[in-house]
């Protein structure tokens, strides 16, 4: 706990573990059954030319924002939105409930994912031909079309009838969905799904159960065997006959369809919902960050290894699609599909055919499980979090560990998915995957960056980038949050609003009822923002609605150029690095810590406690001249300390060590050892009734009661903690004056 009274942030074990879960739940299964068939459709090869584009104006830029507003202000999707802009707050929550519904029918996926892998251990594939008990009459193998008849000595040939289903189609429907004829009809529950969809809930509980710490150790194997797969199956693809014919369908371009707005809007959304770009799971994942990480380095990693992603699953699964087409006797564009068709019906197929079949199928879709957990934990991730910053007092009263809250959301997310394993489960599963986030995630992204680019300001993030990094972002990514991104989902959002139809699968029109709960979905996460408007405005400060409105919009973060509060550890806790610069571009080591202020040359203050540690350190100065100790507050300078500090600015002094004895303004006050520290060195107002009367001395007054707040929760924490000794040691550096 911080003095500030929020949850001490954990961190990941290694930063290599980050970049796993953040690639890990980019990287999902949109990238194996979405991607390819867009770039299919949309101009082959030609549609990579919008992709990346889109991926630099847009993609890139906004995981970066996103990526440093997690970082920096250490909160879950709805806090981090609270402190951002607390008027736009309900864009955080609304991440947080499309999170949810998400949990809910993606571990469907998965769960189908399970089904097949455990169909794949046996001599002969279940979905190979059409003799098994659950196969209907409208199965049709295909195999031996033409035969003699013996009789008539005649040739008859076995013509496939129109309403025919393949094996692998009969085994889909038949025997995994046991589909039912439309989404009035929903069946019984389907127990056996039901079971293995408990087994999927289980093991992504034990995936985030222990936050960053297990999520960190499960990605090592999650995030990286899907490309050792994606490899195995492009080089077995490549010796298939057919397979060049379905890569020239995969690459092929189509120049004209250039023209088309609409594959520029499929660009764009491919990136959204590739990169995870206002789902939340970015902004919760970065929360977890150091905060001197690389932001940057970390931005173009993920971005890069997602579109190479992309493509590599591209030319792996048009590989087999090219032969599946060779063995058919069809042209590849008759055997695509994208979406659950494509990973559980063509994909099965063609591995029937394939020498070492079962291997084949195994590999993948334990593949597809692996993609799938990532993507699913993180979400999971998203309301666990949100839950544990906003509630963390109720959730430690009732349900005393996290481990416990983390499987409350889990059991509750199973319960909220069982209605997608009844017979007519498909029907809701393709309902929620429509309008959980496809009629929303513009609308919502819009919101986000207008609360964070605009209202919270491009620039004051840009240099929270820098406080956190020592680099700011360059005017590409200030130009791009300010104007390009904003634009550009605001036209994809008004585009996808002018081409809305109603929502319809294969031919089957869903319901009017079926339409409304979908709307009434999408409800769920839009309303959001209007909603906590409302709130906070009404218990915003102000007596008419334009101060409430200034109050609302104002972040409660203190400024870039304002100082840090105190951070305070466990006992036993290690100081770690605040931030890393070479001399003499600010860098100053005192004792086993380095030490970073906002600007070039700003001078320190070190604070050393025996029992407890304190990370983020107020800079200023101790002036010799001042006899009682007491803390002193320099305003910042956007420009830099070299004008105050003319000495600082031609070297980096390292400090003396400080002092191992308290301070005599520190008094002993009771037999338990417990220190206190004196009202001398509290009282602040002493010391800035010395400073002259210039434009800073309200601001200083600020900066002083912040002080002067801190110390006095200091003070009381120390005293509910008997036994506890205080050391403050302050580092001295002369005022030039």
């Amino acid at each position: 706990m911080t003095l500030t009274g929020e949850v001490e942030r954990e961190n990941w074990s290694r930063k290599f573990e980050f970049i796993l879960a953040a690639i890990g739940y980019s990287v999902g299964l949109g990238n194996i059954w979405r991607f390819p068939y867009l770039c299919f459709r949309s101009g082959g090869g030609a549609f990579l030319i919008p992709y990346f584009i889109m991926l630099v104006l847009c993609g890139v830029p906004l995981l970066f924002m996103e990526l440093a507003v997690g970082q920096y202000t250490k909160q879950g999707p709805v806090g981090a939105l609270n402190k951002i802009c607390p008027l736009f707050k309900g864009a955080g929550l609304a991440t947080v409930v499309i999170s949810f519904l998400f949990t809910t029918y993606y571990n469907v996926i998965i769960a189908w994912a399970f089904y097949y892998l455990f169909s794949s251990f046996v001599s002969v594939l279940p979905w190979s031909d059409c003799s098994n008990t659950w196969n209907s009459d409208r199965c049709w193998d295909g195999r031996n079309k033409t035969y003699t008849d013996p009789a008539t000595n005649f040739t008859v040939v076995d013509v496939k009838p129109n309403n025919s289903l393949s094996p692998t189609e009969d085994f889909f429907e038949r025997r995994l969905l046991e589909k039912t004829s439309g989404i009035d009809e929903a069946g019984v529950l389907k127990w056996d799904m039901a079971l293995i969809l408990l087994m999927c809930w289980i093991i992504v509980y034990f995936c985030i159960w222990k936050g960053p710490k297990s999520t960190g150790k499960v990605v090592y194997f999650t995030a990286l065997f899907p490309y050792l797969v994606l490899i195995i199956l492009l080089v077995r693809g490549l010796t298939l006959p057919g397979a060049i014919d379905g890569i020239h369908y995969f690459l092929i371009p189509k120049w004209e369809l250039l023209r088309d707005a609409k594959v520029w809007v499929n660009a764009a959304a491919q990136n959204f919902n590739s990169l995870g770009i206002a789902f939340g799971g970015v902004i919760t994942l970065a929360s977890y960050n150091k905060s001197h990480n690389k932001i940057l380095k970390d931005t173009l990693t993920i971005a890069v290894v997602d579109a190479f992603t992309c493509i590599l699953a591209g030319l792996a699964i048009f590989s087999i699609l090219g032969y599946l087409a060779h063995n058919q006797g069809k042209a590849v564009d008759e055997v695509v599909s994208q979406g659950p068709g494509l990973v559980f019906v063509i994909y099965p197929e063609a591995f029937t055919s394939m020498p070492v079949s079962q291997l084949f199928s195994v590999l993948f879709f334990f593949m597809l499980i692996c993609l799938g957990i990532d993507s699913e934990f993180a979400s999971v991730e998203v309301i666990v979090t949100t839950i544990q910053d906003h509630f963390h007092m109720q959730v430690k009263k009732y349900l005393k560990r996290k481990e416990v809250l983390v499987i409350v959301v889990c059991l509750v997310s199973y319960l909220c998915g069982l209605p997608n394993v009844t017979q007519g489960g498909i029907y809701f599963f393709q309902l929620i995957d429509y309008y959980a986030a496809a009629m929303s995630l513009m609308y919502l992204a819009f919101f986000e960056v207008i609360a964070i680019t605009w209202i919270y300001g491009a620039k004051r993030l840009a240099r929270n980038v820098r406080d956190m990094t020592g680099v700011a972002p360059s005017m590409f990514f200030i130009a791009c949050w300010y104007v390009v991104s904003p634009l550009l989902i605001f036209g994809i959002w008004m585009f996808s609003l002018i081409q809305y139809q109603p929502f319809q699968v294969d031919g089957y029109i869903y319901p009017t009822w079926a339409t409304a709960l979908g709307w009434l979905i999408a409800m769920m996460s839009i309303l959001c923002i209007p909603a906590c408007m409302i709130h906070t405005l009404w218990q915003a400060k102000g007596d008419s609605l334009w101060q409430k409105l200034k109050h609302s919009v104002k972040s409660p973060m203190p400024n870039p150029l304002e100082n840090h509060i105190f951070s305070l550890h466990g006992e036993d806790a290690v100081m770690p690095d605040v931030m890393r610069l070479k001399n003499p571009d600010g860098r100053y080591d005192i004792e086993d810590t380095v030490f970073i202020s906002d600007s070039k040359h700003a001078e320190p203050m070190h604070v050393d406690v025996e029992t407890y540690r304190i990370k983020e350190l107020l800079p200023g100065y101790d002036s010799k001249k001042d006899e009682s100790a007491r803390v002193n507050l320099l305003r910042y300078k956007e420009n830099g300390y070299d004008k105050l500090f003319p000495a600082a600015a031609r070297q980096s002094p390292r400090p003396r060590k400080a002092p191992q004895r308290p301070r005599p303004e520190l008094r002993k006050f009771s037999d338990n050892g417990t220190m206190k520290i004196s009202e001398s060195y509290l009282s602040i107002d002493a010391y800035l009734d010395k400073l002259p009367r210039t434009d800073g001395a309200n601001e200083l007054a600020g900066y002083a009661q912040k002080l002067q707040q801190t110390c006095t929760m200091l003070i009381d924490m120390l005293l509910k903690r008997p036994g506890n000794r205080l050391h403050v040691n302050t580092e001295r550096f002369k005022h030039p004056s």
